[in-house]
């Protein structure tokens, strides 16, 4: 069976209520496909069967799942290299020279799956920073499955196959028993919250550098906007933004210029923008 046009409604309209994620119609297909586990899970036949009876018993349980499952969860390990290689030869550097008074860092990764990219931050941290200087890595998600997966920190040889170097998974990671973990001493400086960037965000201290990548491009102008605005009052005035190949603030937030950062570009927060001040806690 394939879903209706009523039935797709129902999902497209409960993921842009929940997740501000916009569904466009010739997307059934894959709402089809993703819900067929959920489905399976709670023991309906298919997944109409399964959305017939959450339409007629709304259950913000299986809500969740919905959510979960559309959530695009597409990671790997020093995904796309380039803006991992600009925080290696352009940012770190110049924040080194900056932050001497402090020789601390914070960044965050602001749609972090199931951990991958927040500790390919904490790996380029460690091996880059001089001795004695600290760093936090804060990775958040809006899928309570990934931040859980995130926080156990354990992946398949599969998943570790995806871009991490032999020497680095030798040297940050242990075998538990068929799987692989990230070692304590990595896994300390690293933290994970659910949060859905769409939504109010909470009191943080502000974070030097910040990878929203590969986020935006779910979102309609209207709520990239909120979202670009509400970051860049989490960003220190001389942070640094990264964002997906395929997107940009050009044309939807002007706070923001966009700057050469090695062979890619990254974002910073324009001199005397009125983006509010940071929010602390």
């Amino acid at each position: 069976m394939t879903l209706s046009q009523a039935e797709f409604n129902f999902v497209s309209q409960l993921v842009r209520r929940e997740a501000s994620i916009v569904l466009a119609p010739g997307k059934e297909y894959l709402v089809e496909a993703r819900l067929i586990p959920v489905a399976r899970a709670v023991g309906a036949a298919n997944v109409n069967e399964f959305l017939a009876d959450l339409q007629r018993r709304p259950d913000p349980a299986r809500q969740r799942k919905i959510i979960d499952a559309l959530t695009t969860n597409e990671t790997s390990w020093f995904r796309d290299r380039e803006p991992f290689t600009a925080l290696t030869e352009v940012v770190l550097p110049e924040l080194v020279k900056s932050r001497g008074a402090t020789r601390k860092l914070r960044v965050w990764s602001a749609a972090s799956s199931s951990g991958q990219e927040a500790y390919s931050l904490a790996i380029t941290m460690q091996e880059n920073l001089p001795p004695g200087w600290n760093y936090e890595i804060m990775g958040t998600d809006i899928s309570t499955e990934m931040v859980k997966r995130a926080e156990t920190a354990e992946y398949s040889q599969v998943e570790v196959n995806r871009g991490l170097p032999a020497a680095q998974l030798v040297q940050y990671f242990e075998r538990a028993g068929a799987h692989w973990r990230i070692t304590q001493a990595l896994r300390r400086n690293v933290s994970f919250r659910l949060m859905n960037l769409t939504a109010p965000l909470p009191a943080m201290q502000p974070f030097d550098v910040i990878f929203l990548r590969n986020v935006l491009i779910y979102f309609d102008v209207a709520t990239k906007r909120t979202v670009l605005q509400n970051v860049a009052k989490l960003l220190r005035p001389d942070g640094w933004l990264f964002l997906g190949a395929a997107e940009t603030t050009i044309g939807i937030d002007d706070n923001y210029e966009r700057v050469a950062a090695g062979r890619t570009s990254a974002y910073r927060v324009r001199s005397g923008a009125s983006v509010g001040a940071a929010r602390r806690g």
